[in-house]
């Protein structure tokens, strides 16, 4: 089991649970019913696309993450395809019960953006913006079919952040250039802004908005910062998984500033569970 909770980074998982509440507060339909299990359609797609992952890596991995679950002898490659395919019609039918049609609409596209960076797209230009589309359609899911317009900014905030991340994880190995470090806790800075820009509903939302925001901000621009002054493996890894963690405030803040306070109070509660989780199993 331990094996395969590192084959899908299992505690990563707890920051995509926020996404498509972020969506549907956007939208003006919080999540109800059946609709709560959309939340979990966000997990298991997200444990299929890294299971895939490691998958479409494991010659790469055998020589520069050895210990990973494949190299290692531990998940054989058919088991790890298995286990993505599967995970994915988890997905899509945890999708489906949820919103029927409307979000499947949604979710299918979402699994075809998953499979796609990681048998195709990850290793080229198109890598980091593929990356963000998978997040930003994740957030979209929440708000359904017909409400996708309202939450294309709460999308994009989202996009914008898993982009840079993708952008700087791939100097975990051999480190980064000092260029795209900058850029990157640039693209960090503009998206706190953005988070707190737009219109509240009161002065509490107001609030808590700049809450998340400053959380957003102090968990991934700190980490970001030393990978610029030291964009070596090390320190790049550590800004990856920093960035990974700061999912959640981004996503509270934006819950927040969408008038949805319960919501995002609960979500900011899972950053500390997510960061005890990670160290028995890594997040990168």
């Amino acid at each position: 089991m331990r094996a395969y909770a590192e084959l899908v980074r299992a505690p990563a998982a707890l920051t995509v649970l926020g996404d498509t509440l972020v969506g549907a507060a956007a939208a003006g339909a919080p999540l109800r019913g059946r609709r709560l299990l959309l939340p979990l359609a966000s997990v298991a797609l997200y444990w299929s696309g890294m299971a895939l992952n490691d998958w479409a890596d494991r010659a790469l991995d055998a020589v520069e993450r050895p210990e990973r679950p494949i190299p290692s002898g531990r998940v054989s490659p058919r088991a790890a395809l298995t286990t993505a395919a599967a995970l994915s019609a988890t997905g899509l039918g945890l999708a489906a019960a949820a919103g029927g049609r409307d979000a499947l609409a949604v979710a299918a596209p979402l699994a075809v953006a998953v499979w796609s960076y990681d048998t195709v797209l990850k290793d080229t230009p198109a890598g980091p913006l593929a990356m963000a589309v998978c997040r930003a359609l994740d957030v979209l899911m929440g708000a359904g079919r017909d409400r996708v317009r309202t939450a294309l900014p709460a999308a994009a905030a989202m996009a914008a952040h898993t982009a840079g991340v993708t952008v700087l994880s791939r100097g975990e190995v051999h480190g980064a250039s000092p260029g795209t470090a900058k850029a990157v806790l640039g693209g960090t800075a503009a998206t706190a802004v953005s988070a707190i820009t737009r219109p509240v509903p009161t002065w509490r939302h107001r609030l808590g908005a700049l809450a998340g925001a400053a959380a957003y901000a102090g968990t991934v621009g700190r980490a970001q910062l030393a990978a610029v002054r030291d964009p070596g493996a090390g320190a790049v890894r550590s800004a990856t998984r920093a960035g990974i963690h700061g999912m959640v405030p981004l996503q509270s803040a934006l819950l927040a500033r969408s008038g949805a306070l319960p919501a995002a109070a609960a979500v900011a509660l899972v950053l500390p569970l997510a960061r005890a989780l990670s160290r028995k199993v890594g997040p990168t």
